[in-house]
This record gives C-alpha cells, sequence and structure tokens, in this order.
C-alpha cells in the first residue's frame, strides 16, 4: 500500500481517493502529510542521532515524521496527561503503550481498530511476520489495536563474578537459602551495605515483579486467570502474603537498597556501574552486554554470570512487549498503519532503520577504529572494510551502540535475503543471557481490560505498590496492610471480579 500512496500523491489524485474512503466512524480519510510520534527512550534520543534517524524514516515513507520524546522516567504521565486533553488535534498518531497501557487505552476507545487493516495489509501479505501469532496474541476481546514489533522478553538476574569471587562463593545459587546466602556475604562488601538494587518493590507495569523474581517467587499482585478459567485477584493470595514476608527480611537484613521507593532504573545502574552491590534484576539479551560494557568503562571487572532462576522461582516471566497504536485521533488510520508498520517491518531498510540506528551514525561497514572510554578504560576496535560494527555512542563515547528500538534477537519479522546488514552477528555475551532466559521462561498472564478495570485499575494498583513499600519498610504490618487494602478497595476489587468471571 505504502507505494500506492506515493503514486497517488504524485498523480495528483490524491483527493479523490480520499474522497472514496473512509476511516474508523464512518469519517473521510484525510491523506496524511506528517506522522507524530509518542515514544519512550527505547528510539534514540536527540543526543543520539535522533535527527538522522528521523530523516531516514522521511526519506522510506515520503512524509515528515515528528518524534515526541518526553523523559522517560516521565513517560506514562505524559501519555496520560495527552489522551485527558479533550482536544484531539494534539494528540499524536502513532504511541508507544506498555501492555497495561494499551489494554486500558484500548478498552476505552482511544485507539484504532486495526483488525481489518492488518487482514487486507501489505505487511500480513509479505510474509515477513515468521509467526501470525505474535500479531494476534496482543488482541483484546479478539480485535488488534496495536502491534508489538518484538519479543517483550523479560529480566533476569545478574551476578557480578568478581564479588562471587571476592565471597569466597564458588556455586552460583539455585536455591533462596542459597541466594540470601549469598546476599549475605554481599552485604559486607558493598560500600553502602546493601547487596542488590531495584526500582521499586512492585511496578505500575505488568508483569509487576520483573526486578525481584526471588522475593516474589510465585505471588502475582494483580488479576489473573487460573487453569480452571476462574479470575481471581493475586495480591490477596497467601502466595503474595508470603512474598511479603521474604521483603520485610530483605529490608531488615540490609539484602535490598533502601532507596528502592525513589530508585529509577537508570538510578539502579549507575549504583551498579559504581560497584555499590553485585546483584541487579534487568533485561535479558542485549542489556547483558551493555552492562558489562558499562562496567568496563567504569574500570571495574565486567564479568556478569546470567543466573538461571532459581527452584523457588521456577521460570522467569516474560512481559507482553510494549505495542505500538494509533490512537483514535488519527485522521488515516490505513494510511498510517501502511507507513508505520510497513516501514518498520519491512524486512528491509526501514526495519534496519528501526534496528540497527542510521547507517554511518549509529552503524557502519567502513573500515575505521572505533574508540569508547576514556583514560585507563579507553578501548580501541579495529574494522576491515565491509564489516559491520556500532558506532560510539555519540552521548557519552563509553561503549558501542547495541541497537536502536527493535532488538534483533526479538524481531518478529524477518529480514529479507540480503538485507540484514549485520549478517545476523550478536554479542555472545548477549546471546548466552537470552538463551537462558529462554530456556527458563514463561509468557506473563495474559492482557484483559473492560469498563470495570478502567475506572478502577489504576487506583487499585497504586494501593498495592504503597501498601508493599509500607511492609517491606516496616510503618505497616502484613495485617494491618491487607485490612487497609480490603476496607478501601475491596468492593471496587470484587466489581472487577464480577466483570471478568461474568457474574
Amino acid at each position: 500500500m505504502r507505494k500506492t500512496w506515493k503514486k497517488l500523491l504524485a498523480l495528483g489524485l490524491a483527493a479523490t481517493m480520499v474522497a472514496g474512503m473512509t476511516a474508523c466512524g464512518g469519517k473521510k480519510a484525510a491523506e496524511l502529510d506528517k506522522l507524530t510520534i509518542l515514544v519512550d527512550n527505547t528510539v534514540v534520543n536527540t543526543l543520539n542521532g535522533q535527527a538522522q534517524f528521523e530523516a531516514g524514516l522521511e526519506e522510506l515513507m515520503g512524509i515528515d515524521i515528528e518524534i515526541i520524546q518526553p523523559d522517560h522516567s516521565g513517560y506514562y504521565d505524559t501519555v496520560g496527561q495527552t489522551f485527558a486533553n479533550p482536544d484531539t488535534t494534539q494528540w499524536p498518531d502513532i504511541v508507544l503503550l506498555g501492555s497495561t497501557y494499551y489494554a486500558t487505552y484500548a478498552s476505552q476507545g482511544l485507539l484504532a481498530d486495526l483488525t481489518e487493516i492488518w487482514e487486507k495489509s501489505d505487511l500480513k501479505a509479505s510474509g515477513v511476520i515468521a509467526d501470525e501469532k505474535t500479531i494476534t496474541d496482543y488482541a483484546i476481546d479478539g480485535k488488534i489495536y496495536g502491534i508489538a514489533p518484538a519479543r517483550g522478553n523479560g529480566c533476569m538476574t545478574y551476578v557480578k563474578q568478581s564479588w562471587l569471587d571476592k565471597a569466597g562463593i564458588t556455586k552460583v545459587p539455585t536455591t533462596y537459602a542459597e541466594y540470601t546466602a549469598m546476599l549475605d556475604a554481599f552485604v559486607a562488601l558493598s560500600p553502602d551495605g546493601y547487596a542488590i538494587t531495584s526500582p521499586g518493590l512492585v511496578n505500575n507495569e505488568a508483569p509487576y515483579v520483573n526486578y525481584l523474581p526471588e522475593f516474589f517467587q510465585s505471588a502475582y499482585p494483580d488479576f489473573y486467570q487460573k487453569e480452571d478459567g476462574t479470575w481471581v485477584d493475586g495480591f490477596s493470595e497467601q502466595a503474595m502474603k508470603d512474598a511479603l514476608g521474604r521483603l520485610i527480611d530483605a529490608y531488615n537484613n540490609g539484602w535490598i537498597d533502601k532507596e528502592f521507593a525513589t530508585n529509577k532504573t537508570s538510578t539502579c545502574r549507575d549504583k551498579f556501574y559504581a560497584d555499590k552491590c553485585g546483584v541487579f534484576t534487568y533485561w535479558a539479551g542485549t542489556w547483558a552486554a551493555t552492562l558489562s560494557d558499562k562496567l568496563i568503562a567504569a574500570g571495574l571487572d565486567s564479568e556478569l554470570v546470567a543466573m538461571k532462576p532459581i527452584d523457588e522461582v521456577g521460570q522467569y516471566i516474560e512481559r507482553y512487549s510494549p505495542v505500538w497504536a494509533i490512537t483514535s485521533a488519527c485522521e488515516n488510520p490505513e494510511q498510517a498503519f501502511d507507513l508505520f508498520f510497513g516501514t518498520m517491518l519491512d524486512g528491509s531498510k526501514g526495519q534496519v532503520l528501526w534496528t540497527f540506528g542510521a547507517e554511518d551514525v549509529h552503524w557502519s561497514k567502513k573500515a575505521e577504529d572505533v574508540v569508547v572510554g576514556s583514560g585507563d578504560s579507553t578501548k580501541t576496535y579495529t574494522y576491515g572494510e565491509g564489516e559491520f560494527h556500532f558506532k560510539a555512542n555519540l552521548e557519552t563515547g563509553d561503549s558501542q551502540y547495541k541497537k536502536n528500538h527493535i532488538d534483533p534477537v526479538l524481531s518478529i519479522a524477518k529480514f529479507k535475503d540480503g538485507e540484514d546488514v549485520s549478517n545476523a552477528q550478536m554479542d555472545p555475551r548477549a546471546s548466552a543471557a537470552a538463551d537462558i532466559f529462554f530456556s527458563n521462561c514463561t509468557i506473563a498472564p495474559k492482557i484483559v481490560s473492560n469498563d470495570t478495570m478502567s475506572k478502577y485499575q489504576s487506583a487499585i494498583m497504586s494501593l498495592r505498590i504503597e501498601l508493599v513499600s509500607q511492609v517491606a519498610a516496616g510503618t505497616i504490618s502484613i495485617e494491618d496492610a491487607y485490612a487497609r487494602y480490603n476496607d478501601e478497595q475491596g468492593a471496587n476489587i470484587q466489581a472487577i471480579l464480577d466483570s471478568l468471571n461474568n457474574k
């Protein structure tokens, strides 16, 4: 379809085409001359060659592109404020949404229904999507409102080998008892007196517990569907109460960074790079190499052990990937779909841009030396003509790029023959971590939302996060926390359960 749009524009027939087309809601579809895209920092920022990336998209799409990229930590505040604005002309055409937000905004009618557009699209017909379930698995009540260009991935626990060596630990923990014994030893090694850092305890985005799996184990602090089809509130189950007991131990024993409530993910990474702790649970795959490289840049031993889940955890949780959606304010969702997804997942130049970035900005095949780091941590990498390699980070210079938005290990679309500029190269540290994760993971509970959930879920989740933090820090008992939970949200929780169980 993208070529068709360009031909129509070139022939001056766009007005005729628009007059014969209708968008969602029966409105005549306007020809788009610009796409606005709201995204977090998973796309290169202005200091990292975003202008060149944007220019590449404009060349491929043939229209103007505007990338709106708020601060990462405040991204969903911006998204919420955007959708709360009654002036829909101020909404973006395209928005990136985590699974929870995706389900909520879809149920509120704020996202365009892409079901029929996908079925009739050139993208589907092209065959570059290896498994169409990667599209349809994100359907809500049978309708597709967005597309995730990559698998969700998930977090796994990394341990610094240097800390294991200092503590005299020769066996990587496989049980909770061995894990906490390791944390005890690491507390004594930490300059700040904690073994592991975390951005919160329960997070606001599914699967909620991905940064502290060893303490949550089988607990899941949200609504989920059991094998018999019944929906339950996982926060009210005994497994969650047991997890709270372990979090109390973690806080009292100094295992966990006591600044968890104010930590951002970037704060935690910085603490890990500064050698304040020896354990960090973070994303599998590419991040394994990134964490290692950042330690090198800090002048530290970079060897990391990517742990298999301990016995009590069983399997790490693979999240549902963030989803790209077209907002209901978009004047022509069919054209937006074709331009945006038809470029991002074209198996060719567009997918190269979204996966590796702009040529000679983020990656290159020219013969050159790439210098990263400074002082004693300076490293030089020499590449021959035609050899794919990433360039040095433009913002910091302390490492090479690893990817742009799409992790090549996780992409749902396959490159066409001869179109993968990297020749399927991947850092062995990243591939090893990815192999461990995907051999030991299970998908998060399925995405669900309805009017009742949209009405109450945000307040319920906020209270859960607050109560878990208070219980762990010892400012409220487990019993009092649940008394407050049931008193403040019990009726709303029951209303959601009734709606999910069709009562």
